[in-house]
């Protein structure tokens, strides 16, 4: 596979993945869109009413906008950290292509 086409398949790849995440909010209208806690604690007292928790988180959040700020805050740094590895690897490829082309002269 050329680089070109390579580049052409990651970019659609880039596309899919923007519109399986944008699609269901314009498709699926007037509907609640929550996280997955609460929708394991909503089936936990559905199987169980009386379930009692056995651990309470270390520091709670003041506010449900500071909870969303430390979740987009660790969504970023996630985000970054794979975006490093992805760029580390690839140029460490880059690297070995540039050393030896006669070795990847299929890629």
């Amino acid at each position: 596979m050329s680089q070109k086409s390579q580049g052409w398949n990651n970019g659609l790849l880039v596309v899919a993945v923007v519109v399986l995440a944008i699609a269901p909010l314009f498709l699926v209208r007037d509907a609640e869109f929550g996280g997955a806690d609460g929708e394991a604690e909503a089936a936990i007292q559905e199987i169980d009413p009386n379930y009692q928790p056995w651990f309470s988180p270390l520091v709670e959040p003041a506010s449900g906008e500071i909870e969303s700020l430390l979740f987009a805050l660790q969504a970023g740094l996630g985000t970054g950290v794979i975006g490093y590895v992805i760029g580390l690897y690839r140029g460490k490829r880059e690297r070995q292509v540039m050393q030896n082309p006669s070795e990847f002269k299929d890629y």
